[in-house]
């Protein structure tokens, strides 16, 4: 199943404990991208080139859009969760836009597990929650 990938989880691709779980998935095409999340990764970029780079390789990646139904489905997940939707928009976007596509979502933050519990996605950390800084 292709696995959307959250900013937490694309900032600690390099980390030597994931790096060859992430290459193998990120191989066997298995990595997806989400707009919100490529606008989160695209912010952190250093300069221009950087941009490109990471543009052309978010795009060429499977697509999870966020369509009208992944903004209802995102807002009913708020209204679910009631007192705990304390959650960044961008994560319920994200996590909506996979569950339409059949996705997962690939993450460092357990916001997805929260958001798991109310829209049909697997969510799944790219390490253990608390072993990487």
């Amino acid at each position: 199943m292709p696995l959307v990938v959250d900013t937490s989880a694309w900032n600690r691709q390099r980390e030597p404990s994931v790096l060859a779980s992430w290459e193998a998935t990120f191989e066997a095409d298995l990595v997806a991208n989400c707009p919100v999340a490529a606008l989160e990764i695209l912010a952190a970029t250093h300069d221009e080139r950087e941009f490109a780079a990471v543009e052309g390789a978010l795009s060429a990646l499977p697509q999870a859009p966020v369509t009208g139904s992944v903004c209802r489905a995102a807002l009913g997940a708020s209204r679910e969760l009631g007192a705990r939707r304390r959650i960044p928009a961008a994560d319920y976007l994200i996590a909506a836009a996979a569950s339409e596509c059949g996705f997962g979502v690939v993450h460092y933050d357990r916001h997805f597990d929260v958001l798991a519990t109310v829209l049909d996605f697997e969510s799944r950390w790219i390490a253990p929650a608390g072993s990487i800084p």
